[in-house]
């Protein structure tokens, strides 16, 4: 089974900055695009960035581009996201997710088959 597991995440203020990690088992991790998602309750899971194998191409919701940076460590089997500007609005608990093979830096989360247990960010005013 392939276990994802994020962390980083935590309480910040408005305009302050936070990187996530996600943490990855297995030995096939540079073999996937990896993305990320967050979610607030009530709502729908939301797309927020997503890279491909290498980490030389990606994604980002229009929400975060130039604010937030995904990028990946396939040394160390483990995906970031660096979160600059944050604001309140960025509030949610944040997901990594593994691509399925068939899909490349998709956006929906039918694109993604395997997702870790999510980590909070809070984003105060």
């Amino acid at each position: 089974q392939v276990q994802l597991v994020e962390s980083g995440g935590g309480l910040v203020q408005a305009g302050g900055s936070l990187r996530l990690s996600c943490a990855a088992s297995g030995r096939t991790f540079s073999s996937y695009v990896m993305g990320w998602f967050r979610q607030v309750p009530g709502k729908e899971r939301e797309f927020v960035a997503a890279l491909s194998l290498s980490g030389a191409r990606t994604s980002y919701a229009d929400s975060v581009k130039g604010r937030f940076t995904i990028s990946r460590d396939n040394t160390k089997n483990t995906m970031y996201l660096q979160m600059n500007s944050l604001k309140p609005e960025d509030t949610a608990v944040y997901y990594c997710a593994r691509g399925r093979l068939e899909y490349d830096l998709g956006r929906r989360e039918e694109e993604y088959d395997y997702w870790g247990q999510g980590t909070q960010v809070t984003v105060s005013s």
